[in-house]
């Protein structure tokens, strides 16, 4: 290939070159991509002071303190107060029973029942405020949370349901007349942007039996992360001992009510027996 011919090529290429260039200098840089790995999301951590509680016959209540506290909080919208919590204390799910009494020739009796299988028999619930504001019924009913969203399930499906829907508003209105059911607006408060306490009632029927405690996380209404941990409550003292005599061994706790009452009927003749 001639000389002329190889400088011809070589103007080409750069000329080329030069057009692409300015090109790419007119198109900007390629646009950078986000990496596809996700961020952190938010978590909560909940904790007890302690795993057992033993109450007494004269126990009258308490309150019981849960902490948390939040993981990879967003300070922004910690500051701006979106973060929600809502604590609950779940108490061991038993078949219930539910009566309704008429009156029949002047007497009261039970005339028709419904039983529910798994229902809690204590519920305690705290939040930051109240329900409304944190997110909407559609969540609350998804999660069952909160007294009205407890998933209740009657023993016969097949029922009717209006019947079913009486006897299951009356069974939530007996166990929130009792106590066992309650609410606390306000019991959980932000220690700081990330701790927070909880306050949770405890009646003074409190059933004995490991209890679950639960804490949710709302960011702008939206549920983000559950968290939970057990507490056993158990009987102390006299009523604990009766207690585990009667479902451990069984024959002497008869064989020891029996003597008891023997006694006690005794012991009463003897006291107020007329000369």
């Amino acid at each position: 290939m001639s000389g002329g011919w190889r400088k011809s090529l070589a103007a080409i290429a750069m000329a080329l070159l030069a057009a692409m260039a300015t090109g790419a200098r007119a198109q900007g840089p390629a646009p950078s991509r986000a990496p596809d790995a996700p961020a952190n999301p938010e978590s909560i951590q909940i904790g007890l002071s302690t795993d057992r509680i033993s109450i007494t016959s004269d126990f009258s209540g308490a309150d019981l303190t849960i902490f948390g506290a939040l993981d990879n909080a967003d300070p922004l919208i910690n500051r701006q107060g979106r973060y929600d919590v809502i604590v609950v204390l779940e108490g061991p799910a038993r078949p219930v029973v539910v009566r309704r009494k008429d009156r029949i020739l002047g007497v009261w009796v039970n005339t028709v029942s419904e039983t529910f299988v798994n229902v809690p028999v204590s519920y305690s619930v705290a939040t930051t405020r109240v329900p409304q504001d944190i997110t909407d019924p559609i969540n609350y009913r998804q999660l069952a949370l909160g007294v009205e969203n407890i998933y209740v399930e009657p023993l016969d499906r097949e029922g009717d349901p209006a019947t079913i829907d009486e006897f299951e508003a009356a069974l939530r209105r007996l166990k929130k007349s009792s106590g066992l059911y309650s609410e606390r607006i306000g019991g959980v408060q932000f220690l700081t942007q990330s701790l927070f306490r909880a306050t949770l009632t405890l009646a003074p029927n409190v059933p004995v039996g490991t209890h679950k405690a639960r804490a949710f996380l709302f960011r702008n209404g939206v549920f983000i992360k559950e968290n939970s941990a057990q507490l056993a409550i158990l009987k102390a003292g006299f009523e604990q001992t009766v207690f585990r005599m009667a479902h451990e061994q069984s024959l002497l706790y008869g064989i020891f009510a029996a003597v008891l009452a023997v006694f006690t009927g005794w012991l009463g003749r003897i006291l107020f027996r007329r000369d």
